[in-house]
């Protein structure tokens, strides 16, 4: 075991940071370069494409931290994807209903809209998302981020 792992699980073992975010260090760390030589100039940091989008929530308020989240939903991007690939397949007739329905919802949302692109642009802006929430006298922490 290397010394970086080791470290983020004496962390974890002292309480210091969660299961979530031990397991984001880990992953960050396998992810890097196993060494780099010091005759090497300073890397430029490659965004790695995220493989999941993540979206926690927690209870802030009188839960004990090593409570479980009320909400941890972990969906693949790839399935993200293919969905904003598919509604593109949608006839325009459908879309005309669909977008109809949305709207009479309080939705005003177009399905031609959703393009690959405007997906990714999405991805690669949302790093680290936090909203607290405040609900008949219980706060609570909602996080997305991509992973």
């Amino acid at each position: 075991m290397n010394e970086d792992r080791r470290r983020i699980l004496d962390l974890l073992a002292q309480g210091r940071i969660t299961a979530d975010e031990a397991e984001r260090l880990i992953a960050a760390i396998e992810k890097g370069p196993a060494s780099a030589s010091p005759s090497q100039g300073p890397e430029t940091p490659t965004k790695a494409k995220p493989k999941y989008l993540r979206v926690l929530v927690e209870q802030l308020d009188g839960a004990a931290a090593d409570s479980p989240s009320l909400v941890n939903i972990r969906v693949p991007m790839q399935l993200l994807r293919a969905g904003v690939k598919l509604a593109s397949l949608i006839p325009a007739q459908a879309r005309v209903h669909v977008n109809g329905a949305l709207r009479e919802n309080g939705v005003p949302f177009d399905l031609s809209q959703i393009k690959p692109e405007n997906l990714e642009e999405i991805i690669d802006q949302l790093d680290d998302l936090t909203v607290d929430v405040d609900q008949k006298n219980e706060k609570m922490k909602v996080k997305v981020f991509c992973e």
